[in-house]
């Protein structure tokens, strides 16, 4: 994650392995997978915009076993980047977008949504993408809990809630940790109408789905709706404003409203999830391995 507020940390940061249970893809530029098994019952849900670091196997499943216990920290991290190129899981940023408890003899499961920008087929895609449309059911993992970017402590009643396509897992997480009588506005900016994935929320939410153009720069749209968002349209101050997404919309969100709508900064959780045209490419060794699984 780029610049962002303060973050709330989770009681314990340790390697959690987990299997793949299942993968679906739910529109078009998103593809749920469903994790459980293995360790699950090590991870701790805090609801709100949980969030994960996550080592995807795409050099295959003995470079999991090479993770270093503190991989998030920088001496964990160097050491990370020791293991040979080819067997190095690719590691990336994700938020739980549901998790569900253990139940009778089912097990705990986390979703995790993934944005998906090109395919496989055509060589375009990222690794998290190439891995998310490829790995099937029985595969392992390793994340390492990171915590909380919204911090309930700067309001749970008043809200207003600002996000491209990879920030809506995270905001739909957090309308579902909502209270009830919680009010406030949600903007969320997707690729296309068919990617509209409806979600629960307080029913004094006002969510608005703003659909990009084609060639739009992802984030854009969502920036020009909170600008023209008139002053009555806001929620109560002082409400709790929590911007995600392309790393330009967070950045320019918090100075507008700081700046031109009087809101105090400590009341602003944000975090740029991505910049564009900053996507790393796949090493060719993963490449294969992975078109090898399909």
């Amino acid at each position: 994650m780029a610049q962002n507020s303060r973050m709330i940390k989770p009681e314990t940061q340790g390697l959690v392995h987990l299997t793949v249970l299942r993968t679906a893809q739910i529109s078009p530029h998103f593809m749920r997978v469903t994790l459980g098994g293995a360790e699950v019952e090590r991870f701790r849900p805090m609801g709100w915009d949980q969030w994960f670091r996550i080592f995807l196997p795409l050099g295959g499943d003995a470079g999991l076993e090479r993770i270093p216990a503190k991989a998030n920290k920088i001496f964990g991290y160097l050491k990370y980047l020791r293991i040979p190129e080819g067997m190095r899981p690719v590691m990336r940023n994700y938020s739980v977008r549901a998790y569900r408890a253990a139940s009778g003899d089912q097990g705990a499961e986390i979703d995790v949504d993934f944005v998906i920008h090109g395919t496989v087929e055509g060589g375009d895609a990222g690794p998290a993408s190439r891995w998310a449309q490829t790995c099937r059911a029985g595969e392992s993992v390793v994340i390492i809990d990171e915590g909380l970017m919204f911090n309930p402590e700067r309001g749970t009643d008043q809200v207003l809630l600002v996000t491209d396509e990879s920030g809506l897992p995270a905001v739909a997480n957090v309308c579902a940790s909502l209270p009830g009588n919680a009010r406030g506005i949600a903007l969320v900016e997707v690729p296309s109408a068919d990617d509209i994935l409806e979600f629960t929320h307080p029913v004094g939410i006002d969510v608005r789905w703003l659909v990009r153009d084609h060639e739009a720069k992802a984030g854009a749209l969502a920036l020009d709706a909170l600008v023209s968002l008139r002053a009555d349209e806001l929620p109560a101050q002082p409400f709790h404003a929590f911007i995600v997404g392309e790393q330009s919309l967070p950045a320019e969100a918090r100075r507008h409203l700081a700046n031109e709508r009087g809101i105090d900064k400590n009341r602003i959780s944000f975090s740029g999830y991505w910049r564009t045209g900053a996507a790393s490419p796949t090493p060719k060794s993963q490449i294969a391995n992975s078109e090898a699984r399909a």
